[in-house]
């Protein structure tokens, strides 16, 4: 049975359903309502979050789904905006990269040298902020509010810049950690 402790949850479950309608929305060419959508999703994720935070109700399940609903949604819809040509594709592939290196060297790490702690850094917030924001503003620009050109080429190479930037750093801290893990355990 479902209890108000549960709504965090209940919020990231349904952002994940979300993501469906989203992209055929997409690919039928309404861009306003899929902007309605990807802006509920929005609210959602910050509506759950602040919710668990404020009121400790936070949970394993939501430590994991809420990020797999995040990563969901963004490529999906990147995918279907560089599928229709109002994204380029190498953004796309360099974000599905970035998620790759995060959690294959996450799994590496977890199986390898220890159990993970899963803390995104302020560089790591920052770029899911930027992905949003430009995930937003081509929806917005294709919803035919005025949006200058140079807001969307900007955020463009802003993600770029955090996609690589927050990639090598996860890179960065996981393998010193690995390595004091190891070399404390080579003392011992």
């Amino acid at each position: 049975m479902l209890s108000i402790r549960d709504l965090p949850n209940v919020l990231t479950v349904t952002r994940m359903l979300l993501v469906g309608p989203l992209v055929y929305l997409l690919l039928t060419e309404r861009y306003v309502a899929a902007l309605v959508l990807a802006v509920v999703s929005g609210v959602s994720d910050w509506l759950d979050g602040a919710l668990a935070r404020r009121f400790s109700w936070q949970s394993k399940f939501g430590g994991v789904l809420d990020p797999l609903a995040d990563k969901t949604l963004m490529i999906a819809v990147y995918a279907t905006l560089a599928w229709l040509g109002h994204l380029p594709a190498w953004l796309f592939w360099l974000v599905v990269l970035r998620d790759l290196v995060i959690v294959s060297g996450g799994l590496v790490y977890h199986y390898r040298i220890e159990p993970v702690r899963t803390e995104p850094t302020r560089l790591s917030k920052f770029n899911t902020l930027c992905q949003v924001l430009l995930m937003w503003a081509v929806l917005t620009a294709l919803a035919g509010l005025v949006l200058p050109q140079i807001v969307i080429q900007g955020l463009i190479w802003l993600v770029t810049f955090t996609v690589l930037a927050t990639m090598f750093q996860y890179v960065a801290i996981w393998g010193l950690r690995a390595r004091a893990v190891v070399r404390n355990r080579n003392l011992q």
